[in-house]
């Protein structure tokens, strides 16, 4: 069972960066995808990226395309959402997943993904 612990969310005015981390135990091979997924308040949670762990691939959501940026570090196991010039729309609670694979866009589907870090709140102030 892979266990995941976001960390990196606060406050921010619009126009501002802020950087989330994702530290994750459990894992067992380099066959996994890792990602953010957000949920604001009164909306359904919605994809934002995903990365493959083995070779980097990435792929985002359109809303935060040039703005994100996904990565990882194999050595710590962890995963980053760099996320600058921020909005108001962004802000929701963020989460950190994973689900088995190898390909970053095979699908942004919530329910292809296993297991869910706790969530980390991400507030942008206009």
């Amino acid at each position: 069972q892979v266990q995941l612990v976001e960390s990196g969310g606060g406050l921010v005015q619009a126009g501002g960066s802020l950087r989330l981390s994702c530290a994750a135990s459990g894992l067992t091979s380099s066959r996994y995808v890792m990602g953010w997924f957000r949920q604001a308040p009164g909306k359904e949670r919605e994809f934002v990226a995903t990365i493959t762990w083995s070779s980097g691939s990435t792929y985002y959501a359109d809303s935060v395309k040039d703005r994100f940026t996904i990565s990882r570090d194999n050595a710590k196991n962890t995963v980053s959402l760099q996320m600058n010039s921020l909005k108001p729309e962004d802000t929701a609670v963020y989460y950190c997943t994973v689900r088995r694979g190898t390909a970053a866009g095979a699908t942004r589907s919530e329910a292809s993904f296993a297991s869910w870090g706790q969530g980390t709140q991400v507030t942008v102030s206009s």
